[in-house]
């Protein structure tokens, strides 16, 4: 992207920020809550930090990776003093070492073996983790996530790791809509809401991250407490 462009572009993230807002607002609104119980976070694959930081002046307070590659090279550069910075995509064993001084929560925890490296890093760098246990809520032979049958199994045996802290649950429903997509929505707010009421040690069930820039005003309307969004307010992703 020249820099020609971005004066454009930063007009067309600030419309779709308003817009997200205020659709945020409206879904909060009518699940019975207010838009400061719904964290926006903005997923930034791809997105120039150039134009991640212009977002985060319009007030966006969360962002997320994907890729570790990609954070690694825009780290230096995120204003990060008034935003936090998360990682949202799947996260091989061997690369957790790689940003676990540099997020201040992993979102795709699905694992045994990854939550024991989490563990181990997080004890090295004297610091807890904060983890999303990623739930495939559809049960698809080909999509990461903890089998919802197992989920209760998984967790007992996760919140036992020193450096970790068990912060609550993240899904990624199948391409669905409808009513079929608000009952995957639903069956995860079920997941969170009896988890929560073990009152369990060391999982706190305080993230409910599900919904993207397609079906985010759908999931806080049945229960997300934090909505991932990207293309919706950076426009369409190009891959590199």
């Amino acid at each position: 992207m020249t820099e020609k462009s971005y004066p454009e572009l930063f007009a067309q993230v600030e419309e779709n920020y308003k817009v997200i807002t205020d659709n945020i607002a409206e879904a909060a609104i009518r699940s019975g809550r207010r838009y400061e119980d719904i964290t926006f976070l903005a997923a930034t694959k791809t997105v120039d930090v150039e134009v991640i930081n212009h977002a985060i002046s319009l007030g966006l307070d969360h962002i997320g990776e994907n890729r570790v590659q990609e954070l690694l090279d825009k780290y230096d550069n995120y204003n990060l003093e008034k935003c936090d910075l998360q990682f949202i995509g799947q996260l091989q064993k061997n690369k957790i070492k790689y940003i676990i001084d540099k997020v201040s929560q992993i979102q795709s925890a699905d694992s045994m073996s990854q939550i024991s490296e989490i563990s181990k890093l997080a004890v090295k760098h004297d610091k807890v983790m904060n983890i999303l246990i990623e739930v495939n809520i559809g049960r698809e032979e080909n999509k990461g996530g903890v089998n919802p049958d197992a989920l209760m199994e998984f967790i007992d045996e996760a919140r036992e790791y020193k450096g970790i802290h068990i912060n609550g649950l993240m899904a990624i429903p199948p391409i669905c809509e409808g009513k079929e997509l608000s009952k995957y929505f639903c069956d995860m707010k079920q997941y969170y809401v009896d988890i929560k009421s073990k009152n369990i040690d060391n999982i706190s069930m305080s993230v409910l991250s599900m919904g993207m820039s397609s079906d985010y005003a759908q999931a806080i309307e049945c229960g997300a407490n934090m909505v991932r969004i990207g293309s919706s307010l950076f426009g369409k992703r190009i891959y590199k």
